[in-house]
């Protein structure tokens, strides 16, 4: 049965699609068998960073309205054979989602697949409400800004309250995502630290993520970074996937202070 994890922010812009597509993408090459659904209705980009929006010729709002079934619908990944994409509907605005027909998307899927993503879409609107409801685990990415934590703290708490498990009196499993980290800003106290963040969130953290221009030419060109084996980007959404796994990673030692965040192994499990 599929784990549905769905990734979220609160503020767009944080990197929040580009963790989908590689934290996906990266699980597939493990051999598990996983789709990354658009939710961004509308808005979509989850398409482009995975370098598949030439092949969409229906969406996830077609397959809901019975326009077209799965088969047609979903792509699959050429490089990855493991990974599959439902694209939002470009066209189409984020009210015509309802949580009936999202839940029976879901359900649908459980039984195919190992690993279900959903790429929430920025703010916390109906559209946000419906991607974080049937979440088993919630990946809150954030930028180690203040707006963008206080943004996340928000999201955290709709999950706790909205998601389908928190009204059955359970809890969505969340982890913390430190996206575009800059260790020599936060040296200089320019930038929160990640113990910084760990704090105000009070969250484990799964991922950190640093700060590179490979990651903006891997999306110009629709090549997911954890594709490329020598990238350091790559490396960092490939060690989340394993830790989704229930692996023991080390962090990468991305800081300024050599070893600072193998130190983090111990600390934030």
């Amino acid at each position: 049965m599929a784990e549905i994890i769905t990734v979220t922010s609160g503020k767009g812009g944080v990197g929040k699609s580009t963790t989908t597509a590689n934290v996906a993408t990266a699980l597939a090459l493990e051999g598990k068998k996983v789709i990354a659904i658009d939710f961004d209705i509308g808005l979509r980009n989850l398409d482009m960073i995975l370098g598949l929006e030439n092949r969409i010729v229906y969406d996830v709002v077609d397959v809901m309205e019975g326009r077209c079934n799965f088969a047609q619908a979903v792509i699959k990944d050429k490089r990855t054979p493991n990974l599959h994409f439902l694209p939002a509907s470009q066209t189409k605005d984020k009210t015509i989602l309802n949580k009936e027909k999202v839940e029976k998307l879901i359900n649908d899927l459980k039984k195919d697949f190992d690993y279900i993503f959903v790429d929430s879409p920025a703010g916390i609107e109906s559209g946000f409400e419906h991607s974080i409801y049937l979440a088993d685990r919630a990946l809150v990415v954030t930028t180690p800004e203040i707006s963008a934590v206080r943004d996340a703290d928000r999201v955290i708490g709709i999950i706790d309250a909205k998601s389908k498990k928190a009204k059955e009196g359970q809890e969505v499993s969340k982890h913390i995502i430190i996206n575009r980290l800059k260790p020599e800003l936060v040296e200089k106290g320019e930038m929160l630290s990640t113990e910084d963040v760990l704090h105000i969130l009070a969250l484990p953290l799964i991922g950190i993520v640093p700060d590179d221009e490979e990651i903006v030419k891997s999306t110009n060109l629709g090549e997911p970074i954890a594709l490329d084996k020598n990238s350091r980007v790559g490396e960092a959404f490939r060690r989340i996937a394993k830790r989704i796994e229930g692996e023991d990673m080390e962090y990468l030692d991305i800081s300024a202070k050599k070893g600072f965040f193998n130190k983090l192994k111990g600390l934030f499990k």
